[in-house]
């Protein structure tokens, strides 16, 4: 089974640089032409499923697409794909979280459990059950997932034996991105649509 993994557009400028998690944010104007630039380079692309994430952002991404291809199948909206949520800690930056809880960083580890929210080892595990159990069962050959970068980070984690710090190293822009054979565990190339 192949994977195309997308990331979804940029987010509204208010939103930039914030734990934005579970936040039912929009699109960007930038946001929104790398969804066009994404439904461009798919347009005569033949995927058996569609999965996206049911926040707005993954959903707004995929509009174009849709719009655009008379090919692709219903797609499925999931909760699975959705980002981490960061519980109080949503919609603040890291100099805010700082600033206002006294929350010192440490070490990449140490600052991810100590903020709020769904803790990492069950949001490693929604990935994983999605991933690698749910997908697998299903008797598709090419699948598209609309997501967010942890998910795809995080299923960078699982499957290449790289820690979450090295895996949430890896620069996977807006409105870009890979495939994955799920087979193999092979990460293909990471591409920016626009």
């Amino acid at each position: 089974m192949i994977l195309t993994l997308v990331r979804h557009g940029e987010v509204d400028p208010a939103a930039l640089g914030r734990y934005n998690g579970h936040n039912g944010i929009g699109l960007s104007e930038k946001g929104h032409a790398q969804a066009e630039a994404l439904a461009r380079r798919f347009a005569d692309a033949r995927f058996d499923a569609v999965y996206c994430s049911d926040l707005r952002r993954a959903a707004e991404s995929l509009v174009p697409l849709l719009r655009n291809s008379g090919t692709l199948p219903v797609p499925v909206y999931t909760s699975a794909l959705r980002e981490k949520s960061w519980g109080r800690h949503e919609g603040k930056s890291f100099d805010e979280i700082v600033s206002e809880e006294g929350i010192r960083y440490e070490n990449f580890l140490q600052w991810i459990d100590a903020l709020d929210g769904e803790p990492y080892p069950d949001y490693i595990a929604r990935i994983r059950r999605f991933f690698l159990e749910t997908l697998p069962a299903q008797p598709y050959e090419q699948v598209f997932i609309m997501t967010h970068a942890g998910v795809i980070r995080v299923l960078m984690h699982l499957l290449q034996g790289i820690s979450l710090q090295e895996a949430f190293s890896v620069s996977f822009p807006c409105g870009a991105y890979t495939t994955l054979d799920l087979n193999t565990r092979q990460f293909g190339e990471i591409v920016c649509a626009a």
